[in-house]
């Protein structure tokens, strides 16, 4: 709390004689702040109230039959309320999103093929900027050079006399020589056995591919009930 005289700079930082009084202290001036309250003048006030009707506190605090009355009564007989005065121009947007999103799924499927036989007339847009020729004979278009684009080593000009371009060559990969193996005993002969890691690996390709099989018919019974199902439910038949 600093001091108020302006000619002090000193800033006292401690906490106010209140919170360091003893606890029967603190009790006794609560008590006589209760029984013997302090006679203040009457309070005026210059601002208009504003009726907010009832409280949200005062609303949470009614018991449940009150408020279940309450609502049968706006039902039967709805508050009249004076016309809504409107200072704004409405502006026409056309049909709600909500009221499209309401409206059965074949209304929309015509609507759809209609826009696509016989589209709406619209006006003639007009334009008020000019077309742009994107031609090369124009100087509007800028293209960069390719050798600005390319990226070389840097080369001194008294060195670039002795670079000559030449074919860049290119190299085929032959195919790996197959070389005859000895016959093993067991097996035919230049066969190599296969290992069981190699069997181990295809038995569990062989599962994967089963249970991507087995969740593709889950994911498309799924698919064609809910597809049945919204055709039932748009046609009132459920």
């Amino acid at each position: 709390m600093a001091s108020t005289d302006p000619g002090n700079s000193e800033i006292n930082l401690l906490l106010p004689q209140s919170a360091t009084r003893p606890l029967w202290r603190h009790l006794l001036a609560e008590l006589r702040d209760h029984f013997f309250p302090e006679k203040l003048p009457p309070l005026h006030v210059t601002s208009r109230p504003v009726n907010l009707g009832m409280l949200l506190g005062d609303y949470v605090t009614l018991p449940w039959y009150r408020t279940v009355f309450t609502n049968i009564g706006s039902v039967i007989t709805p508050e009249v309320l004076p016309p809504l005065e409107l200072e704004s121009m409405p502006v026409d947007v056309g049909e709600l999103i909500n009221d499209q999103l309401s409206r059965p799924w074949w209304t929309s499927l015509l609507r759809n093929l209609a826009d696509r036989v016989a589209p709406e007339r619209m006006a003639p847009l007009e334009l008020t900027a000019r077309p742009l020729d994107a031609s090369m004979r124009t100087g509007s278009l800028e293209v960069q050079r390719w050798s600005s684009v390319i990226a070389l080593p840097k080369v001194p000009p008294a060195q670039r006399a002795e670079f000559r371009t030449e074919p860049v060559k290119v190299t085929v990969a032959r195919p790996p020589i197959q070389v005859p193996m000895p016959a093993i005993a067991g097996g035919p002969s230049g066969v190599l056995p296969r290992s069981s890691d190699a069997d181990e690996r295809g038995e569990k390709l062989r599962t994967a591919l089963s249970r991507s099989r087995i969740r593709q018919g889950v994911l498309i019974a799924v698919a064609m009930g809910e597809a049945v199902y919204l055709i039932a439910s748009g046609l009132g038949l459920i």
